[in-house]
């Protein structure tokens, strides 16, 4: 057996009052079992039995069966469970709001340092804030959503200040710290603010699903397991299943598409490659050292909202199912994330959506947000599909929701009238484990005495109790007791790594679709002289409510673009014209509070077409409606007849302007899309059409200039127009009309174009029923 000490020193460290300085973490080699890691200062010894180390991490001279890693993570959780107590227990319930490295001075990732913020503390940018200390070690919290990090070797350090800290805490409990999807290019919401920065990057929900290969996503969930536990990650928050059966869904870009079939393929080889160990890596039955918990998301579907509103805010609260189609919405968890080909089987926990299935409780009559409803989570989900494994809120559905309907604060839909503990108090009964974006435990013990009052203390501590081993089962089987510390260099050397990044690029490459090629004018060949537009960008309101400013720009980096052609702002001059556009964006979301200040009822159009649509065919009477606190009076939500224009309707002028300047000259436009589209609007004007979901430019110039042949299909189907979008049933996949472009091809799903013509490959064969 051999004992080394890696020190983790920083330039910082005269500096530091929050980091242990000259903090010593040593690790001790079993011969026949784990390796074990601890720090010296925690007060956590090494015991000795029978030519074995184990850690005392309560520090009691004895090894209790926790702490004893020959037993099975099962035994260990069940029996760490039953010493802990309700308070303890308590804060294992919690799960933190969004933390960045360093934090912010302000924002909803706002921290201090002693009391100051980073640039005036002069601290490292890992140290532990005010903030974290607080829940750590008053409230016991052990589960981290970690989202924007300085870089690698911040994360590490972080994760290693992180773990000394909680080590020498009661039962030495190690953090579980998690990440939403942070391998995507793009941060546009609170539950991808880790993305970006230097990390392998790699194709994302509808850009994934383009690809239609499972091969491509469990390489994608190896490669992102490897450089998650380089972070000190170990529960993603992800994969997202929910099938995108409505088309103005805002999140529908975060999922595989509307088919059953694939999305159920997609989401068995994500967890697959997530969460598998093998060989030396293996504790048991596939989990292990190179293992991440997957959260599986959203049960039982977020994506039927009625009008394509969204459950973050009031006004999308309501997930309905006008085709009484929730069955086959339940497939990809059922088939997929819990019939895994790998030998973890299942998700490790699953998190119900925001949104009140509407009218799907057909045993209690309970229209509640998903999060509080029994029926799903303990009958349906528990009971008919005997799932045991943890089950997470969603952030924040406890809290008080905002003083109107499109605004972004707490989500407690369908309870909003109860208080914050008796929210926590019907979620505990309904089923759920964890609290996401609760750094609190006041209101869990409340919730537990409301418990006590009406079902006993036995019957609460056996609740809790029930929890809590699911909770610590998924801490065991990825190894944190044993060593939850870092090797910062190797960290460093794996995060971002020159073969994950060539492997990402070639998975965005594979998404790209090239849905029109007149007169083969793609690929591009030779050096030609390209005109690309400037775009302008109107004002808008990003995702926390912020205005960007108005701007006129280029849409891409232009010195990338001169690397493939000759640029010119002279249409006159130019070979060919590439114009770069996005998706029609529906600024309002659904909802516009000056309609509601001049009379209506806020409710508009979210429209998937550029110029201004007249919602004429939309419900006369919502399906489902009512704001009890904040907007009592209005009890119907249709936007019949109202209209709107998309907020970046002047890429549509531009396409049509830029088609008028280079008259007979090809105009080839490269749209990034978030959502399906109407391309009736423009598709007849334009020789090429290659769509993106979110990817590099790079990866679409090398598409477009032949470098790659474009092999990219369909996730979703495209409009012919609102009109059948207004038509279809938001709970059914499969049921619009799509539009057919000159060359008579349906932008079905499925449809994609090679330099030959429409793919027909194996792919299609499997995925795209007929």
């Amino acid at each position: 057996m051999n004992a080394r000490k890696l020190l983790f020193a920083s330039s910082f460290s005269l500096f530091l009052t929050f980091s242990a300085q000259g903090q010593v973490y040593q690790k001790i080699e079993n011969k026949y079992g784990p390796v074990l890691g601890y720090s010296t200062t925690s007060g956590v010894k090494i015991l000795s039995i029978a030519g074995n180390k184990f850690k005392d991490l309560n520090r009691n001279g004895k090894l209790d069966r926790y702490e004893d890693w020959r037993l099975t993570p099962e035994e260990r959780a069940k029996d760490l469970a039953s010493k802990l107590s309700i308070d303890q227990i308590a804060g294992l319930m919690l799960y933190s709001r969004h933390q960045a490295l360093p934090a912010p001075a302000l924002g909803f990732m706002a921290g201090t340092y002693q009391g100051k913020n980073y640039q005036e503390g002069l601290v490292s940018p890992w140290a532990l804030t005010d903030q974290q200390r607080e829940f750590l070690e008053k409230d016991g919290l052990r589960h981290v959503l970690l989202t924007a990090v300085k870089d690698p070797e911040t994360a590490a350090r972080w994760n290693n200040e992180l773990q000394g800290f909680v080590e020498g805490l009661g039962w030495g409990i190690p953090a579980n710290n998690s990440s939403d999807p942070r391998h995507n290019a793009v941060v546009s919401a609170e539950f991808n603010a880790g993305a970006g920065g230097q990390i392998s990057m790699w194709p994302d929900g509808l850009a994934m699903a383009a690809t239609f290969d499972p091969a491509i996503v469990k390489r994608f969930g190896q490669v992102a397991a490897s450089e998650y536990r380089s972070l000190g990650i170990t529960t993603a928050l992800s994969p997202q299943i929910d099938l995108g059966t409505e088309p103005r869904w805002y999140r529908i870009g975060m999922t595989f598409g509307e088919s059953p079939e694939l999305t159920t393929a997609m989401a068995r080889a994500y967890i697959d490659g997530f969460q598998t160990s093998s060989g030396k890596d293996e504790i048991a039955l596939g989990w292990g050292y190179k293992s991440v918990n997957a959260m599986v998301k959203h049960w039982p579907s977020g994506g039927p909202e009625e009008g394509g509103r969204d459950g973050h805010w009031a006004i999308g609260k309501f997930a309905i199912y006008p085709g009484d189609n929730l069955k086959q919405h339940i497939i990809p968890f059922i088939n997929g994330a819990f019939q895994l080909t790998g030998k973890t089987s299942k998700a490790a926990a699953v998190m119900p959506y925001y949104t009140i299935s509407f009218g799907q409780d057909k045993k209690n009559g309970e229209n509640v947000g998903n999060g509080y409803s029994k029926y799903l989570l303990t009958d349906l989900l528990r009971g008919s599909y005997g799932y045991d494994g943890v089950i997470c809120s969603d952030w924040l559905i406890t809290g008080d929701e905002a003083p109107k309907p499109d605004e972004f604060a707490g989500k407690p839909w369908g309870v909003e009238q109860l208080s914050v503990a008796e929210r926590h108090y019907k979620a505990l009964m309904a089923g759920v484990d964890q609290f996401g974006g609760n750094n609190d435990k006041a209101p869990v013990l409340t919730a537990y005495e409301l418990g006590v009052k009406e079902h006993g203390q036995k019957f609460m501590r056996q609740r809790f109790e029930a929890s809590a081993r699911r909770l610590l089962l998924n801490i065991f089987r990825v190894g944190l007791f044993e060593n939850p510390y870092l090797d910062v260099e190797e960290s460093r050397a794996t995060v971002g790594n020159p073969l994950y990044m060539k492997e990402g690029y070639e998975a965005q490459v594979k998404s790209v679709v090239l849905l029109k090629n007149s007169n083969q004018q793609l690929p591009i060949r030779g050096r030609k002289k390209v005109y690309v537009p400037k775009m302008y960008r109107a004002a808008m309101k990003d995702w926390w409510g912020n205005y960007t400013q108005a701007r006129l720009e280029y849409p891409v980096n232009i010195d990338l673009l001169r690397k493939y052609a000759d640029v010119t702002d002279n249409p006159n001059e130019a070979d060919l014209a590439v114009v770069f556009v996005q998706s029609p964006i529906s600024a309002e979301g659904g909802y516009s509070e000056r309609d509601r200040r001049n009379g209506g009822n806020g409710y508009v159009p979210i429209s998937l077409q550029y110029g201004t649509y007249t919602a004429s065919n939309a419900r006369a009477e919502s399906i489902a409606a009512g704001d009890p606190v904040i907007d009592p009076s209005i009890k119907n939500r249709s936007y019949k007849n109202k209209m709107v224009t998309a907020a970046n309707v002047m890429d549509l002028q531009t396409i049509l302007d830029t088609k008028d300047m280079m008259k007979d000259k090809p105009v080839l436009v490269a749209v990034t899309a978030n959502k399906p589209m109407v391309f009736a609007e423009f598709e007849k004007e334009v020789s090429g059409i290659v769509l993106n979901f979110g990817v590099s430019t790079q990866a679409i110039l090398d598409v477009m200039f032949g470098k790659y042949e474009p092999s990219g299909l369909l996730p979703v189907q495209m409009p012919a127009n609102m009109a059948t979008v207004e038509k279809q049933a938001e709970d059914v996949p499969f049921d619009m009309e799509v539009y057919v472009d000159q060359a008579g091809h349906a932008y079905d799903f499925g449809y994609g174009l090679n330099w030959s013509g429409v793919i027909k490959d194996e792919r299609v064969r499997e995925f795209v029923k007929k």
